[in-house]
């Protein structure tokens, strides 16, 4: 089984991860993909790359939005990478 091409990184207690952490579940449910959330406390190069800017969404390992996710935005950017 692959990874989720959806990725939200973030962390706990963080009210822009929870507003976006809706967005990319109404989204890749309503398109049939999966997701997964990463902390930045549990990841050091997360940390180092994103602290500044969580919640952060990407999706094939591309930064699609940071601070508030966008719907249209991820939308188009996982139906880039189907086939």
């Amino acid at each position: 089984m692959s990874a989720p091409r959806v990725v939200l990184v973030g962390k706990p207690g963080c009210h822009l991860c929870d507003a976006a952490r809706e967005v990319v579940a109404e989204v890749t449910g309503r398109l049939g993909e999966g997701y997964e959330e990463r902390s930045i406390l549990d990841d050091a190069a997360l940390h180092d790359a994103y602290w500044e800017r969580i919640p952060v969404v990407l999706v094939d390992d591309v930064v699609v939005d940071y601070w508030h996710v966008d719907a249209s935005r991820l939308e188009q950017a996982i139906g880039r990478g189907r086939k």
